[in-house]
């Protein structure tokens, strides 16, 4: 039953980052044009969609591997080789998102780093590169004693979290941003609740939600990968190796 109700949540989880993706895609296509990778603003809109994809839904994906029941039983480096795997995918678009902006900056002329925004963005960023070679090095290579890896999962697991959420803020703060710039000058201000600024507040909360159910399932006891030997119904795990 437990099982069951995890796949139910993981399946409903999966709509809804796959709804923030779509949504952040619909709105840089209807209001700002699409897509293309010249240094133009078109360039800048590859940015939310990729930080979304990469560093929310991609990565929350990713913290999520040992959460699935067939991890619990059998050897446990096929599981660890898929979690740093969709974490490398993640990363991938993460910085192919931040040469976008680079991009469309310094074609443009415009300071870079210079917002809150960024800010909460580059030290997400930063954290997730050092998370990735960290659990590389220490958890998936053989060299690190058991000792060493007890030692530091704690660490890993709490700058999981705090990247996703720092990833979260990040995403929050861009969209508010964004509709600060593009709505600027409009006809309709921001402050008059247009339809972009509707659709963009909506895509936030999606992120939000989306997130904080991620974070929700990450710290739920029930269904946390049991120690070795022993499952969360308190019975014997006999299968479990690395």
């Amino acid at each position: 039953m437990a099982a069951r109700l995890f796949y139910l949540t993981v399946l409903a989880l999966s709509a809804l980052g796959l709804m923030c993706v779509l949504f952040t895609v619909y709105w840089m296509q209807s209001w700002h044009g699409g897509f293309a990778w010249d240094g133009t603003i078109f360039t800048f809109n590859c940015h939310p969609v990729l930080m979304v994809a990469g560093m929310v839904v991609l990565y929350s994906a990713a913290s999520l591997v040992y959460r699935l029941p067939q991890s619990w039983v059998g050897p446990k480096l096929p599981w660890k080789i898929a979690h740093a795997s969709l974490h490398l995918m993640a990363f991938i678009l993460t910085v192919l998102g931040l040469v976008a902006v680079f991009k469309y900056h310094n074609a443009r002329k415009i300071t870079n780093l210079y917002s809150l925004h960024s800010w909460l963005g580059i030290t997400a960023v930063f954290l997730f590169a050092c998370q990735w070679f960290l659990g590389f090095a220490v958890f998936l290579l053989p060299w690190a004693s058991l000792w060493l890896r007890s030692l530091l999962k704690p660490v890993h697991v709490f700058f999981g979290a705090s990247i996703l959420s720092l990833a979260i803020a990040s995403v929050i703060s861009g969209i508010n941003e964004k509709l600060f710039f593009s709505l600027k000058n409009a006809t309709k201000p921001y402050s008059s609740l247009p339809g972009e600024a509707v659709f963009a507040n909506s895509t936030g909360l999606l992120v939000v939600i989306f997130g904080l159910l991620v974070l929700y399932i990450l710290q739920a006891s029930s269904w946390k990968r049991p120690e070795v030997g022993v499952t969360t119904e308190g019975q014997p795990l006999l299968h479990e190796r690395e």
